[in-house]
This record gives structure tokens, sequence and C-alpha cells, in this order.
């Protein structure tokens, strides 16, 4: 239930039929909740992950992966930049063997989940922020501004995205912070046209045209009641972002475009392609970071399986 209020009177809400109704007032734009309500929601948004098993355990696994990147100086068994005996097999010593360089493959995984995370997350970040404030704006001020950010979206997604990465990602220097960067400004446009529809239908509802009738200004309409209104497609695209944003990052590595001081998992594929290991099928080295790439992907997108709620808004008399 998304609750719409304009200073402290509550102007608009989402029917959801698991709340009770509010009791209207002397004043049609003044609405009293019932005492209980905000405890209805808390439990409903407890009851919303028991009932939905694949996004409780994609929450579960990011949050796995999140305290492994945290915590990975003492999970690390070894130095993951140590040299030792190259190529050797799994053993109690060295869980995933050792790469060609002798270096511990298991503490290179276990460091690696730090440095693809922090890029997908990062990027994603950027990519959310000027999609978002593209699709925004575009759609609640209409006219010239408009057709403007429209019009680059549309440039934007007729250039082919890999090409593209793979070219300017070539013509900078390899680094993390680059590629972040790459990536972040190259993503944005499948979030901008989704969030531009839907405030093309937020801002043309009636507590919107109630808001404005009472004086306050567009930024506070858009900050109080436009993104409230379009969170769920924020959260959403946020998290197809993150995932996107780690496949590119591997993509970029495994083609030699990586930063090769900061160990990712695409790098590990990388040095395991160019250096032997899938010739010599050593599994242990290629393997396991591919793995941890699609369970991290599959995770974030089980968070976007959130059963659908039948809603309306209610309009205003």
């Amino acid at each position: 239930m998304i609750i719409l209020y304009s200073d402290k009177r509550l102007i608009g809400y989402q029917f959801d039929s698991r709340i009770r109704l509010p009791t209207w007032r002397s004043n049609p734009l003044e609405l009293s909740l019932p005492d209980n309500t905000f405890k209805h929601i808390n439990d409903t948004g407890i009851k919303s992950l028991t009932r939905n098993p694949l996004r409780s355990f994609g929450i579960f696994l990011l949050t796995a992966l999140v305290l492994v990147a945290l915590l990975a100086p003492y999970l690390a068994p070894h130095d993951p930049k140590q040299t030792g005996i190259p190529y050797q097999l799994p053993s109690s010593e060295h869980i995933l063997g050792t790469n060609d360089l002798g270096q511990d493959v298991f503490s290179e995984l276990i460091y690696g989940t730090r440095v693809s995370l922090t890029i997908g997350f990062l990027a994603g970040i950027i990519s959310i922020i000027i999609g978002v404030t593209v699709g925004v704006f575009a759609g609640y001020f209409r006219g010239w501004t408009e057709e403007l950010l429209m019009g680059v979206t549309d440039v934007f997604l007729l250039i082919p995205g890999l090409p593209l990465m793979i070219i300017l990602t070539a013509y900078l220097n390899a680094s993390m912070w680059n590629i972040i960067l790459v990536v972040g400004l190259l993503w944005w446009c499948s979030t901008a046209r989704l969030v531009h529809s839907r405030v093309l239908q937020v801002r043309e509802m009636q507590f919107i045209e109630s808001t404005r009738a009472l004086g306050y200004s567009d930024l506070y309409i858009i900050s109080r009641h436009v993104l409230v209104n379009t969170k769920d497609i924020i959260y959403a695209k946020f998290s197809l972002a993150v995932a996107s944003a780690m496949l590119s990052e591997a993509s970029l590595s495994f083609l030699g475009l990586g930063d090769p001081l900061n160990i990712s998992w695409g790098e590990m594929i990388h040095f395991a392609f160019s250096r032997g290991g899938f010739a010599n099928d050593m599994w242990w080295w290629y393997l396991p970071p591919g793995l941890m790439i699609c369970i991290t992907v599959l995770a974030f997108i089980m968070l976007t399986m959130e059963r659908r709620k039948t809603s309306k808004i209610l309009e205003l008399i």
C-alpha cells in the first residue's frame, strides 16, 4: 500500500483489500487512518517474503555474497597474490588448486566477489540515477524537454551497447573505475523508457492535479508523489542493472579489457582461457568463477519476482 501525502494531509492512496479503508473527515482532502494501519503494513511486508520463496532465496544469496565480500580477508585461506607451485590439483591446502602462477584459486574467488559486486553495484547506481532522472523529467514536464531527452535516449538505444563498451574501455586506461563509468553511462536507456511511461500515467492522476492546485512546486510533487509511485520499477530495474553490469564487466574482462590489478570473476576466466586452463581441462580454475557469476545474476533476478498485486488508485471526490 502506498500512501500519498500533500503536506500533512492524506490526499490519495493505493487500495489494498487487506488494509482497512480510511475514514473521511469533513474536508474531502483529509483522511484519517485506522490505528492499526501501520501494523498491517508491517505485517504485509513480512508476509511478502514468506509467500515468495524465490525472492527470499535471492535475498539470502545476496546477503551471503555481501558478507563474503566484506569478510574476504578473514575467509580467504591464502593471500591471493602469493605465488607458489603452479597448476596444483585441488587439495586440503588449496581447495580449488592453483593457477599458472601458483596462486590459490579459492582465495582469488573470494576476493573476486568483492571486485565483481563493487563494479555491479556502482555501475548499477550510475545507470539508475541517469535513467530515472531522464525518465522523470521527460514524462513530467513533457514538451521540448520530453522530445530532447527521449530523442537522446533513442539515439543511445540505436547504438550497439557491447561494441561501444569495448571501444570506450580499450581507449581508456584499464582500471576498475573506468569500467564502472563506461558500463554505468551506457545501460540507462531501458530504465529511462520504463520510468517515462510510468510518469506519464502518474502525472495525469487526480491526486497530482489536487497537489498542483494546492500550490506545491513541481520538484516537491516529483519527490513526494511521482517517485513514490515509480519505486517498484526503480527497484526492479536496479536489480537488473546490477546483474547486467556484472555480466558486462565479465565480458570485458574475458576479452582482456579488465583491470589486471583487481582480480574479478571475469578476470579469472580470462586468465584461465589465455594461459591453458581451458585447453588442459583445469575445471577448478574456470568453472567456479563462471558458476559464481551465474548464481549472483540469478539472485538479482529473483529479487524482481515479487508477487503482482491487484491495486487501483482511489479517485478523490
